[in-house]
This record gives structure tokens, C-alpha cells and sequence, in this order.
């Protein structure tokens, strides 16, 4: 568990650690599950922390273990669910997006196994342009590397480990020389609209009902 002295995450990790976490949890049943208990554990108060040794040596001192002690307890009021982080909140609104321009959700849903590869060719197509249209409208990407692919590079001592990744046959140490297989993209810029008041963001797509 993360020490409360840590430093704060910047908010463009926050912003890509939210997405991933996202596409993670909707799709990993069992990352979902250890991210489930994670924040369950979190949520618990110090009391109900304690640790095996602990509630043993209360029990002998004859006084009841704090978690028995709150489960006596009347129960508060439930509070109101707490809003999206903002980082989460972004993350959930760009995806609503691209749900939006290129019903992306639709399309990675969809068991697509009975159809022939034309159809999902044509889908795919669709989906390609509404998303790219939804993206360039919100976003500014640029390469990490501005070299073209297949060209030969060397990175040297001190390189970015988050900006390149080494496939392939990695030993040694800097310089590495090798060829480039992807630029890697980059955020610059994200402008998403302002969300208006009462706005849920866990709604990616209401549903809709023809009258």
C-alpha cells in the first residue's frame, strides 16, 4: 500500500494512469478483482486494519477487537457516492467520446467471431474514422522519435526509459544501436469539453429508447 509521505503524481501520469487502469479493469476480470480488494482495503479505517497479532492480544486483555466494536456500532448514514477523480473523469470522458464519433465500445463488445472478415472490415472502417475524427478534435499526438521507422538510432547513456521501450535482443549497457520499429506517440495537448452540472461520467452511452 502507498505510504501517505509520497509524493503526489503529476497529472499527466494521473491522466494515462486513469485511461489504462480503465481499458484494464473493463477487460482484466482478474486485475479487476486484485484492484477491487485494493480499494476495498484502502477504504477500511485503522481500526479494522489491524493486523492478526494484534486483535489476538485485545482478546486476551478481555476488550473486544475495534472491527467487532464497530460492527456493534449503529451504522452512519450512507454518504452520497464521492465524484470521479479528475484524472478518472477525463479518462471516462475521452472514452465517451470516441464511443460517440466511432462507437468504439460498441465495436470491441460486439463478438465479432460469427462475421466474415469483409464485414468486420467495413466496421472496422467506420470505427476508424469516427474515433480518428474524435481524437484529432481533442487531442494533439506527436511521435516521440521523429526519425522514420526502420532508420538506425543510438541511444545513449541517460535516455528515457518511459519515451523508449528495447525489444529484441537487449544485454549490455549504453550506447545501444539499433533500428527504430515505432515512433511511440506523444500528448501534447487535451482539450475535452467542460462537463455540465449533475454530468455522471461513468455513463459512456445512454441508453436509448425509441418512442
Amino acid at each position: 500500500m502507498a505510504d501517505l509521505h509520497d509524493p503526489p503524481l503529476p497529472w499527466s501520469t494521473r491522466l494515462w494512469f486513469a485511461f489504462a487502469c480503465f481499458f484494464r479493469v473493463l477487460f482484466d476480470p482478474q486485475f479487476a478483482a486484485r484492484a477491487w480488494q485494493a480499494r476495498s482495503a484502502a477504504a477500511l479505517p485503522p481500526a479494522e486494519r489491524a493486523e492478526p497479532h494484534e486483535l489476538e492480544r485485545a482478546r486476551a486483555d478481555g476488550a473486544p477487537p475495534a472491527a467487532e466494536a464497530a460492527e456493534r456500532a449503529p451504522a452512519p448514514a450512507a454518504a452520497p457516492a464521492p465524484a470521479a477523480a479528475p484524472g478518472v473523469s477525463s479518462a471516462l470522458q475521452l472514452l465517451s467520446l470516441l464511443q460517440r464519433e466511432g462507437r468504439l465500445v460498441d465495436f470491441l463488445e460486439q463478438d465479432i467471431a460469427s462475421f466474415g472478415d469483409a464485414d468486420v472490415g467495413v466496421a472496422a472502417r467506420m470505427v476508424h474514422e469516427g474515433c480518428r475524427k474524435a481524437l484529432r478534435s481533442h487531442a494533439k499526438l506527436a511521435p516521440v522519435r521523429r526519425e522514420e521507422e526502420g532508420a538506425k538510432v543510438t541511444l545513449e547513456a541517460g535516455y528515457n526509459p518511459s519515451e523508449v521501450k528495447l525489444i529484441g535482443n537487449v544485454s549490455g549497457s549504453a550506447p545501444y544501436r539499433g533500428v527504430l520499429r515505432h515512433r511511440g506517440w506523444r500528448a501534447d495537448e487535451l482539450s475535452l469539453p467542460t462537463p455540465v452540472a449533475g454530468h455522471d461520467a461513468s455513463v459512456i452511452a445512454p441508453a436509448e429508447v425509441e418512442l
